[in-house]
């Protein structure tokens, strides 16, 4: 499971609250999640995100409330891989769960800027920051994960025979 994309960068303690704000969630369209996506910590994120790009985080990524909605929000705004130095864990499980990539590298998230081009191999389990030439090492994805994200989340994968 390979990505590249540019790096949009948040700091700790994003919670859900902030990637997904409560006004919004009277809604299931993931369109409509997504055009609300971090709106209330960035202003500028949607109008600046383009599919493929890499969110990257600090501590505690995803602390709040257990909402689905918060991944949902992120994956359909076009981000296809979460580095962190750490996540909420029911934040990482949903984010399991609906399809979201989503990995924990402390070394990663502290070195990588806003705007590099980052590579992440989460089956080798690099990610090599294009901008500066550093890699990090980080967990590759185990199998049964990559099912999932491939397959486009838990249930989607289940109802395909994927898993």
């Amino acid at each position: 499971m390979k990505f590249q994309g540019t790096v949009i960068k948040y700091g700790d303690n994003v919670d859900t609250d902030v990637i997904i704000p409560a006004r919004y969630l009277n809604t299931t369209d993931k369109k409509e999640l997504a055009s609300h996506c971090m709106e209330d910590i960035d202003k500028t994120f949607i109008s600046r995100v383009k599919a493929g790009d890499i969110m990257v985080a600090g501590y505690n990524f995803g602390c709040g409330s257990s909402r689905e909605h918060a991944p949902i929000a992120i994956k359909e705004s076009g981000i296809a891989l979460v580095i962190a130095k750490s996540f909420a864990r029911i934040f990482y499980r949903n984010s399991i769960n609906i399809g979201l990539a989503i990995v924990e590298c402390e070394e990663a998230a502290e070195a990588i800027a806003e705007g590099h081009l980052v590579e992440a191999d989460l089956d080798a389990g690099v990610i090599y920051d294009k901008t500066t030439g550093e890699s990090f090492k980080t967990q590759p994805f185990p199998d049964f994960i990559q099912k999932i994200v491939a397959g486009g989340g838990l249930v989607q994968s289940i109802k395909n025979g994927e898993i």
